[in-house]
């Protein structure tokens, strides 16, 4: 059965500081995920709404968080699916309302068949709606024939408070880290030439359910050529000898996600090209933990990747251009030919998480209680027309990605025990 991750204090105080930031007007309405089909009855396994367990600590689908100041207090109200014994005879028991009201942080509990009635309702004492929208269309086509009220998207406040992890977070947040050190250890101890990709993904993914957590995003477990591909996900081929395979593999614990790259050869044996490569890697990555400081500039990371990674394409002649030519004015350079993507992102309720820092976005200052990935590499795809390279390092592919804790003390390395040295590695791999 459905149980709090945290104590209910903890979610009390989120809401009471979310609260204050909104209008004492306001309605407050956040529906669940909606539940998609995979084939015919068929459903993809569920995810709750990042949001709704963030306020509330509530995982189940179908079901509506809202929030209105009534009487000099916020009022938490939440609708789920009613008891039902048909329903739940074939798809499991459901809390209901009165286990929701005295085991969940809510003041009030309804049916899910009251929704629309309840909301217009509430809607006759507010002047603005704070809504997440294309979340629910029942709510969504309610909100919208109401239009005399303003409506408003309070994801942006929400964001600038999941940027900063609390204590119980970042303690769930160092499990799922551990946990995901240990699948990839246990990737790399069996992996052999000619093994299949999907072998390595059991390994991984089979640990996550072993712990009774689950991934949190699709395994890429790419070897070869197929590493080159920044979000390869079929991992259905034999990876052969002497090549590197790059597995990008996290989990989720309570929702809290962790993001782990490493790369090996899996065969155990690096080849001197593999090295350059790998070192190269390495050094831009300990270059931008070493950036993950408190006041620096959330583009000060990609700075000291980048600066590391064009100085060494240069040097492996890989490049032959200036440093200013491998850079570029606006760090858009001849290295990004080979290093695409960002240094690295928000991670928490979701891998991806919140709070900016991707694509165009500049992202935040770094603060004490931020937890991002940092996560350079470099690929060399035998099959790419639009860059020229030496021949012997087609078909390299190299990401190393660890989960950092900004402290005010400097970076603490959440994935410290996932080994990624080469030394450590050639140790590892096959034994």
């Amino acid at each position: 059965m459905a149980k709090l991750a945290f104590p209910i204090s903890e979610y009390i105080q989120r809401q009471r500081n979310f609260y204050s930031k909104l209008p004492k007007d306001t309605l407050l309405i956040i529906p669940a995920n909606p539940s998609a089909i995979r084939s015919n009855d068929v459903h993809y396994p569920y995810r709750a709404n990042s949001y709704q367990m963030y306020l509330s600590g509530w995982n189940s689908e179908g079901a509506v968080l809202t929030a209105q100041y009534i009487d000099g207090n916020w009022m938490t109200s939440l609708f789920i699916q009613p008891k039902d014994v048909t329903m739940e005879i074939w798809e499991g028991r459901r809390i209901g309302t009165e286990r929701a009201v005295s085991e969940w942080p809510i003041d009030e509990a309804y049916s899910l068949n009251d929704l629309i009635p309840k909301l217009e309702g509430f809607l006759e004492d507010c002047k603005q709606v704070h809504l997440i929208q294309n979340l629910s269309s029942e709510v969504d086509n309610l909100i919208n024939r109401t239009l005399t009220i303003s409506t408003t998207d309070p994801s942006s406040i929400l964001d600038e408070m999941r940027v900063y992890k609390s204590n119980l977070e970042i303690n769930m947040m160092k499990q799922s880290a551990e946990l995901a050190s240990n699948a990839h250890v246990l990737a790399m101890q069996a992996s052999y030439s000619g093994i299949n990709e999907f072998e390595l993904q059991a390994v991984i993914e089979g640990y996550f359910i072993s712990k009774g957590s689950q991934w949190s995003y699709p395994s890429i477990v790419g070897g070869g050529d197929n590493g080159t591909i920044l979000h390869y996900t079929q991992n259905n081929c034999l990876i052969e000898d002497g090549d590197l395979v790059l597995v990008d593999a996290g989990c989720e614990i309570e929702g809290y996600a962790s993001d782990i790259t490493r790369t090996w050869p899996v065969n155990g044996k690096f080849t001197e090209p593999q090295k350059e490569i790998y070192d190269l890697v390495l050094n831009a990555q300990e270059a931008t933990i070493a950036a993950c400081q408190i006041g620096n500039s959330w583009e000060s990371m990609h700075e000291a990747a980048s600066d590391v990674i064009a100085r060494g394409l240069i040097d492996l002649g890989i490049l032959n251009c200036s440093f200013e030519e491998a850079i570029g004015k606006n760090r858009d350079g001849e290295f990004r030919k080979f290093f695409m993507h960002g240094a690295g992102h928000f991670l928490g309720l979701d891998v991806h998480d919140v709070g900016g820092g991707r694509g165009t976005d500049p992202g935040p200052e770094l603060q004490a209680g931020m937890v991002l990935t940092v996560e350079p590499g470099l690929y060399f795809g035998s099959w790419r027309s639009d860059v020229t390279f030496p021949q012997k390092y087609s078909k390299i592919a190299v990401r190393i990605e660890d989960d950092i804790l900004i402290t005010k003390t400097g970076p603490v390395v959440l994935t410290k025990n996932c080994p990624k040295t080469l030394e450590e590695i050639e140790n590892i791999v096959g034994n």
